[in-house]
């Protein structure tokens, strides 16, 4: 099988470039986590399939990988600028909870949410409160030459760092008009570094700090916690297109200002931690952008309670490229479901196949099979290509004339970076319970063995009236399936 160059979109350029790793045998990758004050909606859930989807393929691609996601657990204010309470705070003060336990509750959620997703475990999964030492002490080193003090707190003087907001393309576009004043700020777009209690604040969530007793600002713990774990330059940098705008600009912001202590000016203006920036796009819905602020956004628990797999939305996020936005719908999960279970399928009928086949290990991958991998190493390698990259699947699984054993061998591959657990899934296993379902999968199958047996002894009014039943019930039933009677 032939390799095709690895490329990827750098939002720094704005441009596709070939991946060139800092150190091939370790390339180095850091994801922003996310803010956990309440349960991960499906749009936040994208992002990490997306983060997955590019450490599966850069392992396929044979590079060896660590993957580092920090847990936002204090402050990350209620808008990504400087204004609004702190997320956890103001979860804590209207719920009445202890704060601690519901950040390891949403935390708790959301890693449910990953394995539910198959989404792989990153290498460290940092907290941000476990770091507060180390966010000071890179604060105290900055302090000097690129911050001030106001009643609020410390702030980052943006000015003191060249091509400031060059990620969100502010030199091309203007200031950025998402940010607040804030009183005394210097410049629209300084931002907290480290924010007071103001007085008579009752918060949870503090420590003392040169600058007074209070909380880190939300963009410190990346800086820290990137440089702790991956090095001063690491290779690629994940999040949402909205972290593109304010978040990572502070990163990198923060990042110049502590190589220039350290190095004085070299590089300076080049310098930014990683070398490439990723970013994926929104879930929209017909109102617009998914997010918590707007109220009633989905998880994926609901998604499950309508009946999905939680893989129906993992399929249908790789039905998108990362780059693009993509729409949510009801109608475009039950078609992504729909789409799952015939591979699920297809999967099934080699796999019979293969059962009853003589076995020859000996036998290597025949050229047309090798064609379609090689296909498909050809999209994900453009940008993370993942509707091309199912096209290729499709593909292979078309193949009449070859072996099932050599086909399984090669959608296994494919299924190492597309992650949907072709091979180990059945049918059944898609048959999720609908939260308001009256009916239980082992009468289901009752029912349909009845209809069977109607069926074959040519009572087709009692098979008639089963089915019937059923659909009352709201179990729809698919005689039409090749491989067997199924049901949803």
């Amino acid at each position: 099988m032939s390799s095709a160059p690895l490329t990827f979109y750098n939002s720094l350029l704005r441009a596709v470039e070939l991946f060139r790793p800092l150190d091939p045998a370790d390339v180095r990758v850091y994801s922003c986590g996310p803010t956990v004050y309440d349960y991960a909606h499906l749009g936040n859930l994208r992002a990490y399939v997306f983060t997955d989807t590019l450490a599966r393929t850069l392992r396929w691609k044979g590079y060896s990988l660590t993957h580092v996601m920090n847990v936002t657990d204090v402050g990350h204010l209620q808008s990504d600028a400087d204004e609004g309470a702190d997320k956890m705070e103001a979860r804590a003060r209207s719920t009445g909870q202890d704060i601690w336990a519901i950040a390891r509750h949403y935390t708790d959620a959301f890693k449910r949410d990953l394995r539910d997703l198959n989404v792989r475990d990153v290498d460290r999964l940092p907290l941000a409160t476990d770091h507060i030492a180390e966010m000071i002490a890179f604060a105290k080193v900055i302090d000097v030459r690129h911050c001030y003090l106001l009643d609020g707190g410390l702030y980052f003087d943006t000015t003191t760092v060249p091509n400031y907001g060059r990620l969100a393309g502010h030199l091309e576009d203007g200031r950025e008009g998402r940010i607040d004043v804030v009183a005394g700020k210097r410049h629209p777009e300084d931002f907290a570094i480290w924010r007071r209690s103001a007085p008579g604040e009752n918060r949870q969530m503090e420590w003392e700090s040169p600058w007074g007793r209070g909380a880190p600002g939300w963009h410190l713990e990346c800086s820290v916690m990137s440089r702790l774990y991956l090095g001063e330059r690491f290779d690629i940098h994940t999040g949402g297109i909205d972290h593109r705008e304010i978040h990572h600009p502070n990163e990198i912001a923060q990042n110049q200002a502590y190589h220039r202590a350290c190095h004085g000016h070299a590089d300076e203006a080049g310098f930014t931690g990683a070398t490439v920036w990723m970013h994926n796009n929104f879930l929209v819905e017909r109102a617009g952008k998914m997010s918590k602020s707007s109220g009633g956004f989905l998880t994926l628990q609901a998604a499950v309670d309508r009946g999905f797999h939680p893989l129906a939305y993992r399929l249908m996020c790789l039905q998108a490229h990362y780059r693009s936005e993509m729409e949510f719908s009801w109608d475009g999960l039950a078609a992504a479901a729909t789409r799952l279970k015939r591979l699920v399928q297809a999967i099934g009928a080699l796999r019979t196949r293969a059962d009853a086949e003589e076995q020859n290990d000996a036998l290597g991958l025949t050229p047309t099979i090798t064609g379609r991998l090689d296909d498909f190493d050809q999209a994900i390698s453009d940008d993370l290509s993942t509707p091309r990259a199912l096209v290729s699947l499709d593909r292979l699984l078309a193949l009449k004339n070859e072996r099932p054993a050599l086909l399984l061998s090669a959608a296994a591959r494919m299924d190492e970076v597309l992650g949907l657990s072709l091979l180990s899934l059945d049918r059944a296993d898609l048959r999720v319970h609908p939260a308001n379902a009256t009916i239980d999968p082992p009468a289901i199958e009752a029912s349909l063995a009845e209809r069977r047996g109607a069926r074959a002894d040519g009572d087709f009014p009692r098979a008639d009236a089963i089915r019937h039943d059923l659909a009352q019930a709201g179990v729809d039933v698919m005689d039409g399936d090749p491989l067997g009677w199924d049901w949803k």
